[in-house]
């Protein structure tokens, strides 16, 4: 999703830098991009019950600082907020790709639903790894 103003990137100083990233070949960053952070996150998956479906609606999570500090959150858009209220919405400018890796939990609901609207707030946890142009 692009959007026509890039708004902030105070978050490239947040969590400082961290070690190796292990991502499937295709997912890979590409050779002009380094590891900028990475952040853990802790939250929800939000799921709708549409069409006797879940269909995914938005992340709500709190992200965090390598000691374990909360330095922001992130919320739908996609945006990733920091806690001085800079965020990254969708299009980047320092940050040149976000990748979510190490995910537990967050899956849709087993099986299908009955009631339209319904809602399904399931935990997660997962690192986010901020990715710049080296």
């Amino acid at each position: 999703m692009a959007v026509r103003k890039a708004v902030v990137i105070s978050l490239m100083g947040l969590a400082g830098c961290a070690g190796t990233v292990h991502v499937p070949g295709d997912l890979k960053p590409g050779a002009n991009e380094s590891l900028a952070m990475v952040v853990p996150a802790r939250g929800v998956q939000i799921y709708e019950c549409r069409d006797t479906k879940w269909a995914f609606v938005a992340p709500e999570a709190e992200l965090y600082d390598a000691n374990g500090k909360r330095i922001g959150r992130h919320y739908a858009g996609p945006h990733w907020e920091a806690a001085d209220g800079s965020r990254i919405v969708a299009t980047l400018s320092k940050v040149t790709s976000i990748q979510r890796v190490a995910t537990t939990g967050g899956v849709a609901p087993a099986g299908g639903c009955s009631q339209a609207g319904t809602q399904a707030r399931v935990p997660y946890t997962a690192d986010y790894d901020f990715f710049a142009t080296k």
